[in-house]
């Protein structure tokens, strides 16, 4: 009967730690688009710093420089996101493993974990704010020049 009792609380404890781990491929989603954005930012940079290095006119010199440093703002933001939100996922790894170990040993682990997933969330909470700041830049650098439109 104890041995049917055991099985019970260790599928019961596996079912509590498991649950944060859905927030875990939240993150792992959102790790991906941020990876995705920063390396379109960096291919970007690349191309422009290859085109300064050639013959370029005063006004496109001038638009490239002004696109270089906006995409050095969005590269920033980009990175203050990405370890964010692995930092958040670090943590939420944290707190499946002291509810399992937690569960197991039978020690209070309730004030740990609470500690640890506020702090995530604190993290994911920077992330989202660090990723629509690099969006916003995004969006206000990209322009259409109008002689381009008109052809």
């Amino acid at each position: 009967m104890s041995d049917a009792s055991a099985f019970d609380d260790i599928g019961h404890i596996i079912q509590l730690s498991v649950a944060p781990v859905f927030l875990l491929v939240a993150i792992g989603s959102m790790l991906n688009v941020m990876t995705a954005r920063l390396g379109r930012i960096i291919d970007r940079a690349r191309r422009l710093e290859e085109d300064l290095s050639g013959d370029l006119d005063e006004s496109a010199r001038a638009r490239s420089v002004g696109e270089l440093k906006a995409l050095d703002r969005r590269m920033l933001y980009a990175n203050a996101a990405i370890n964010l939100s692995a930092a958040a996922a670090l943590l939420i790894a944290f707190v499946v493993a002291l509810m399992f170990v937690g569960g197991l040993a039978g020690a209070d682990t309730l004030i740990p974990i609470a500690v640890l997933f506020v702090l995530a969330m604190i993290g994911v909470i920077a992330a989202l704010c660090a990723f629509l700041a690099e969006i916003s830049i995004a969006t206000r650098t990209v322009r259409v020049r109008a002689e381009l439109m008109r052809k």
